[in-house]
């Protein structure tokens, strides 16, 4: 059985490359386990899945923050709402 305290954390700040540029986001370590399974599934890094996500995100009618826009992306997926 998983430690169920194990998932409740508070976010850690990583830095990302996007577009030539280092930019800090802060994630909970469940979203950037998550986030890194699906770099490794789709045989990309990280930063190439962030800067795909934020392309996406710049392109919303109301963008949210980068790091919002990860978990939503993220959540999308797993509810087979998006694409990617």
């Amino acid at each position: 059985m998983t430690d169920i305290s194990s998932i409740y954390h508070p976010p850690v700040k990583r830095s990302v490359e996007i577009a030539g540029h280092k930019t800090s986001i802060s994630l909970e370590p469940l979203f950037w386990d998550w986030l890194r399974k699906v770099a490794e599934e789709e045989g990309i890094p990280i930063n190439a899945l962030v800067a795909r996500i934020d392309v996406e995100r710049i392109g919303a009618d109301n963008p949210p923050g980068l790091a919002g826009a990860i978990r939503q992306w993220l959540a999308a997926r797993a509810l087979g709402r998006h694409g990617g």
